[in-house]
């Protein structure tokens, strides 16, 4: 078993790499050619609209609205900066290990098991705190949540996800589509009831710096930071796609350009327009905002509530159905390559990697039981925000240790616009800690016995051969060229 030294790194971080035959290979197939740049356009968007109908507004409890305003100004800057960043990354390394295989190629292994595995978090995570908003919405429109509704719903997407992925990028896009026409109809109901005082009808405390437009002072920008990162959290996620994707090299970046500027501006105007019309205080501790913004406005039920709440349904399905991609395909590249056990790599005929999807699929099951969807949306904005100051890293690193690498597409401003992004996620990671350090914490555990796995068992097992690996060799065998 030949030895792998990272550059730079010292020697306890050895990792063994195992050679495997051609039938390894054949068994962890994925489909290729299976989407172009729209799709992945609606992909990008899939993952985060639900975003837009629930779990935002718990900043305007942190913040008050002027908070949660500041803070989601910081976090679209973020991932503005993030995405033009992992465009140029993913055009240069387009493997399904997106962010892991990124790290992977500028800090070698234990950088790609970090950033792999911090992203595993928020992928997991998320489903099962967008399960709590599913039920909310059924309970609501059929008078049926819990459980039986988290249940039913991880089992029947799942199941179309293991049928294929052509099918379920397809069925996913339209369903984004739906979704996306209702937010239209709340943000056109909502405008004629539009007063700018109904912003700041949260009462002001006393805290340092607190006024009407921060009534929980400047604490309050910071703690509704994890709320703000809500409205974008997974658009990263989209270089996932990159072995299903027809041309990865020219189709991924203007997917994950395409989908941002939707989300940027679908953000804004939802945060200006509900609270607006509505008021803020009114829509802080909800499940159901967008419904309920309408009932306030309008003063009741009404035909357009009715179709927000059913056809809001369907942002909430496509980002849960969308999530269930990225963690698959996260897992599939991690166990391809021998950082997670290898049976959850093989694929069925349907070149759907079955364990990647199921396992962590019953994992979200049990953790969407808890109901507690706003501390679900911490943990997830956790492993989200770790990953993020890791990808940034790489960015940097490979521009300066790599210049001469082929970059089919180049972030504008280079470095500068990754640094940004760097800053940005850090001020995230810290964020979590003000509103429930319990939650994160717990979080950090479940990362902690993660590396320890990998410490003491898989880098010793590592496959030779992995397209992530094989970019690694590649780097490495033009490094000594020059």
């Amino acid at each position: 078993m030949p030895s792998d030294h990272s550059a730079g790194a010292p020697a306890s971080s050895s990792v063994d790499f195992e050679k495997v035959n051609s039938e390894y290979f054949q068994q962890r197939e994925l489909k290729k050619g299976a989407a172009g740049w729209v799709l992945l356009v609606g992909l990008g968007v899939a993952y985060v609209i639900s975003g837009d109908y629930a779990g935002w507004n718990f900043g305007l409890a942190q913040g008050g609205w002027g908070g949660m305003f500041l803070a989601t100004l910081l976090m679209a800057t973020m991932y503005l900066c993030m995405c033009f960043s992992l465009a140029e990354l993913s055009s240069m390394i387009p493997t399904a290990g997106g962010g892991y295989g990124f790290a992977r190629s500028a800090f070698g292994p234990w950088g790609g098991f970090l950033t792999g595995t911090a992203i595993l978090i928020e992928y997991a995570i998320a489903p099962a705190a967008i399960a709590t908003f599913i039920g909310a919405y059924c309970q609501s429109l059929f008078g049926i949540g819990g459980w039986m509704i988290y249940l039913a719903f991880y089992v029947v997407f799942i199941g179309i996800h293991i049928l294929g992925v052509g099918e379920a990028l397809k069925l996913m896009f339209i369903i984004t589509a739906v979704a996306a026409i209702a937010l239209a109809v709340f943000l056109i109901g909502m405008v004629p009831h539009f007063d700018a005082a109904n912003l700041f009808d949260i009462a002001q405390t006393n805290a340092a710096g607190a006024s009407s437009f921060l009534p929980f002072g400047y604490v309050g920008v910071w703690a509704a930071i994890p709320y703000a990162i809500w409205f974008f959290l997974a658009v990263e996620g989209v270089p996932l796609a990159a072995e299903e994707t027809k041309n990865p090299k020219r189709d991924l970046p203007r997917g994950l350009i395409g989908a941002m500027l939707v989300l940027l501006a679908f953000a804004l105007l939802i945060l200006v327009v509900g609270p607006g019309g509505a008021g803020s205080e009114a829509l802080k501790a909800s499940g159901n905002p967008l419904v309920e913004a309408l009932a306030k406005a309008y003063g009741g039920s009404t035909w357009m509530g009715g179709f927000v709440n059913l056809v809001g349904l369907a942002g909430l399905i496509a980002s849960f159905f969308s999530i269930i991609y990225a963690y698959s395909r996260q897992i599939f590249a991690l166990s391809r390559a021998g950082y997670l056990p290898r049976k959850l790599s093989e694929t069925n005929k349907s070149k759907a990697p079955v364990l990647a999807l199921v396992i962590p699929g019953i994992i979200g099951f049990a953790l969407s039981l808890t109901g507690q969807g706003d501390l679900l949306i911490l943990v997830a904005v956790f492993g989200a925000t770790l990953s993020y100051v890791l990808m940034m890293a790489a960015h940097i690193t490979l521009r300066i240790r790599r210049p001469k690498m082929e970059r089919p597409y180049r972030t504008p401003g280079g470095i500068f616009t990754s640094g940004l992004a760097l800053v940005l996620a850090c001020v995230a990671v810290v964020a979590g800690f003000l509103v429930d350090p319990r939650v994160v914490i717990g979080a950090a555990v479940i990362y902690a016995v993660l590396i320890a796995y990998f410490a003491f068992y898989s880098r010793h097992h590592l496959v030779a051969g992995t397209p992530e690996e094989e970019f690694a060799a590649i780097q490495k065998a033009e490094e000594a060229l020059h």
